[in-house]
């Protein structure tokens, strides 16, 4: 990485209020970390909403083989806040800008992938928490605080119409869903499925049907029959019924996957028409048993997609300020963090919880 990229490892650093977790069995609880001064490239936001990703679950209770957790660990990934200083060399933000900050804060800016803005493939990308610091050491701190800096190129603009705290998850969960979309190119007409309806899979529902495509939801539970209606879906499909599974065989021109648990993704393959697509975004511990036959017939595509660039990403507000998306959210004051990581690890929410950072002054 150029010095440039870094200018501000010679500038001072600050302290941040947070919470924080020192071990993988122990709550979150407030704490002091280091922040550093803006450089010259970088912007300062006041943190007024972070979302609280399953991600966050999994990381800080080191959950995650590929991906160990150096404590203290500071969550966070879905920051919308307002711009409250800028580095000399900005010039897409001014103090008071609403901004946001999605699962990275850097990348090394000249490898193909990022130059094709791809930053979310760059072989030394940085994530916005439990990474290298190259500017304070240690590993990055994320959202769960009252500030951070980010290098202006990775704050994205916020725009003005969407609900802040709804808008929150849009830096993961929404992008997550969107992108697969985007690159699989759904549009107006096609039969789209959504395989899970929680924090990613209502998201895909609201996208889905806002690129005006015909949205079929798969759930194991009929409950959730009403709801994926008012989100957005077409049809919803208990997908332990295989008669009614059997009914849409080589039916669907794309289908997103955004369960983690482990299932058979063989009885969604036979699902897709001729050249359709199923795109995995949740991540089951144990692998996927794939049938050939599934794939050879029919020349189906089994893909998998993370979560976007930059420039995708505020495409991605921006649409959202178009359709005036934004996620079901339950607000929650901090001191609650360790109560909500209950709930979500028992999938106690609808549908995803958003913290209102102003809780964090209150003493």
């Amino acid at each position: 990485m150029s010095s440039t990229q870094f200018s501000s490892q010679s500038r001072g650093q600050y302290d941040s209020k947070a919470y924080s977790a020192a071990g993988p069995k122990t709550p979150l609880v407030q704490t002091t970390i280091p922040r550093r001064e803006p450089g010259d490239n970088d912007v300062q936001i006041e943190i007024l909403f972070c979302g609280i990703c399953h991600s966050d679950l999994h990381q800080v209770r080191n959950e995650w083989s590929a991906m160990p957790t150096v404590y203290p660990c500071v969550p966070g990934h879905e920051i919308i806040g307002r711009v409250t200083n800028i580095g000399s060399a900005v010039t897409k933000f001014r103090p008071g800008d609403l901004a946001a900050v999605g699962c990275l804060v850097d990348s090394d800016g000249n490898c193909p992938q990022c130059k094709a803005g791809l930053e979310q493939f760059c072989p030394h990308m940085t994530l916005t928490y439990n990474s290298p610091d190259v500017h304070l050491g240690g590993v990055t701190y994320g959202g769960y605080s009252d500030s951070i800096v980010v290098k202006e190129h990775f704050v994205l603009r916020v725009p003005s119409n969407l609900d802040l705290a709804g808008a929150a998850p849009l830096l993961c969960a929404g992008i997550t869903t969107y992108s697969p979309m985007r690159h699989w190119g759904v549009t107006k007409g096609q039969k789209v499925g959504v395989v899970g309806l929680g924090g990613l899979g209502h998201m895909a529902v609201k996208f889905a049907h806002a690129l005006e495509a015909h949205v079929v939801v798969f759930t194991t539970s009929l409950n959730k029959k009403e709801d994926a209606h008012r989100l957005g879906a077409d049809e919803v499909i208990v997908s332990q019924n295989t008669e009614e599974m059997n009914k849409h065989v080589a039916s669907f021109d794309f289908i997103i996957d955004t369960v983690s648990a482990e299932h058979d993704i063989n009885a969604l393959l036979q699902l897709l028409r001729p050249d359709g697509t199923l795109t995995l975004i949740g991540a089951p511990d144990k692998p996927h048993a794939v049938s050939a036959m599934g794939l050879l017939f029919n020349r189906r595509n089994l893909s998998g997609s993370l979560i976007g660039g930059i420039a995708e990403t505020q495409e991605m507000l921006d649409f959202c300020s178009k359709h005036n998306i934004t996620a079901d959210v339950e607000v929650i004051p901090i001191q609650k963090v360790n109560e909500a990581y209950e709930r979500l690890s028992r999938a106690d929410v609808k549908y995803r919880f958003t913290i209102d950072m102003a809780s964090l002054k209150a003493k």
